[in-house]
């Protein structure tokens, strides 16, 4: 047996080791600890406080095990309501102008996106209702002030864009046509509804702006000439302005609805854009089931359901082709006449983001198709490098891939080694800034575009906080 002398040396020795071996890891925990300090304002600078997101931001931590990735959710997830939002009562109702980050103007896709993943806990939180119903109201009053405008100033004040050669308002910041402006504002109110059950947003401002929707897709279809719009600014850059005094590349009238602009803000090459023509149908028809369930305006009901199925009958005809190497898949754009680009652009609506936006089924075989084609160097703009591979776009250019396309890739994955990678990739590409950005370049994530991006930051927290609801933790590092 061993001499109590030589167990107690023994002993020692190992108890000193587990002491040193604990100590080192208290200090690696506290390191760590050090690194991830929260990036969120103060309590007394955010701009909009929800009891219930504060609460959700608390209990989705638990469940997420890398520090890093818990340390970026709780920095992203809460960006929208801590940076962006101006919310107040006017008039006896609640009004909220969303900017979309370095910018201070609001898109209205951007402000729709913003806020969309905070919709869920609006039961739990009225203050967080009263500021999304705000937001409806804002948009609505936009939509009357101009159906054609992407972004908004929040008063009457001359912008940076009033140079422009088009229809130009105080009130705007920009008038770039895009059919996705239109269709997130009906998104919004339509899920504000069936979240909540509350109808009041649908006063006769909110009736008059479907109307309007419903106008400016007709005219936009281009069967009784090139309609009221048009667009030519003064810049060295092409995708800025429209060419032919301003009306764009010439369409044959087929019924499908021209967007001017695409959601990058760039100018279409042809002008029958199919992601944002799907997301249209799913629009019209949540217009036509307000009208017959709320509004009981069935004329207009009757008008938006003909229009969306003539543009779905026309998507089907002409927004299909046959590629050699995928089959049939989705192209992004046509003229009627033939022609057609074969792309995908990160800005949503994309044709990857298609199921996101309840616009086609996840198990579609043609978007199936279109989903190899897209994330795949056949598409022009994905770009694969040391540090990532995902999609871009024309607004940043060559090399710069969009966070978005990874965030909407995993968010229509039914592939948990794809989500994982995706989650993997985003979280490995900040730059360690805690946030995402509009861009980063294929091989250095220190070469970045926005610092403050709230669309990009909200649109992660979103996943991060659908997978932990959803209990896939294993996909989670």
């Amino acid at each position: 047996m061993e001499s109590r002398r030589t167990f107690l040396k023994k002993s020692g020795v190992a108890m000193a080791g587990l002491t040193l071996a604990g100590t080192s890891e208290l200090f690696a925990k506290r390191q760590e600890s050090m690194m991830y300090i929260t990036k969120r304002p103060a309590v007394s600078d955010r701009k909009f406080v929800s009891k219930a997101v504060d609460k959700t931001i608390d209990q989705a931590k638990k469940h997420i095990k890398d520090p890093k990735l818990a340390w970026m959710f709780e920095n992203c997830f809460p960006n929208t309501l801590d940076t962006t939002v101006e919310y107040e009562i006017n008039n006896g109702k609640p009004d909220t102008f969303v900017i979309t980050g370095d910018i201070h103007a609001m898109w209205l896709r951007d402000s729709t996106a913003q806020v969309w993943p905070y919709m869920p806990l609006m039961k739990k939180d009225k203050h967080l209702q009263s500021m999304v119903a705000g937001l409806v109201n804002r948009q609505t009053q936009c939509v009357i002030i101009d159906p054609y405008a992407n972004a908004f100033n929040k008063t009457a004040e001359a912008g940076h864009w009033m140079s422009d050669h088009t229809d130009m308002k105080e009130e705007l910041h920009e008038r770039k046509w895009e059919i996705d402006s239109l269709c997130y504002t009906v998104r919004l109110a339509y899920n504000y509804w069936k979240q909540t059950g509350d109808t009041s947003v649908f006063d006769k401002d909110w009736q008059k702006a479907a109307a309007l929707i419903h106008q400016t897709f007709v005219e936009q279809q281009r069967k009784n000439g090139l309609g009221p719009y048009k667009f030519e600014r003064n810049t060295n850059r092409q995708l800025d302005t429209l060419s032919n005094n301003g009306y764009g590349r010439p369409l044959k009238p087929v019924g499908l609805i021209n967007s001017s602009f695409r959601p990058s803000d760039d100018a279409s090459t042809y002008g029958f854009l199919i992601p944002s023509n799907l997301f249209a149908i799913t629009s019209l028809r949540q217009i036509a089931e307000i009208c017959k369930e709320v509004t009981k305006d069935n004329e207009l009901a009757k008008k938006c359901q003909f229009l969306a199925d003539e543009v779905e009958a026309a998507v089907k005809k002409y927004g299909i082709i046959n590629h050699p190497k995928y089959g049939k898949v989705y192209a992004f754009e046509v003229d009627g006449f033939g022609n057609a680009t074969i792309m995908d652009d990160a800005n949503v609506p994309s044709l990857l983001a298609l199921p996101y936006l309840d616009s086609i089924d996840v198990n579609d075989p043609i978007y199936q198709n279109t989903r190899r084609l897209i994330w795949s160097q056949d598409n022009p703009y994905f770009f694969k490098g040391k540090a990532a591979e995902g999609i871009g776009g024309p607004h940043v250019g060559y090399d710069m891939i969009w966070p978005m396309s990874i965030i909407m890739r995993a968010m229509t994955s039914q592939d948990k080694q794809e989500i994982a990678w995706c989650i993997k990739t985003l979280r490995d590409t900040d730059a360690d800034t805690g946030f995402m950005h509009e861009t980063f370049h294929k091989d250095d994530p220190k070469n970045f575009s926005r610092s403050w991006f709230a669309w990009a930051n909200t649109l992660f927290g979103e996943l991060i906080l659908g997978l932990v609801n959803d209990k896939q933790y294993d996909v989670l590092p």
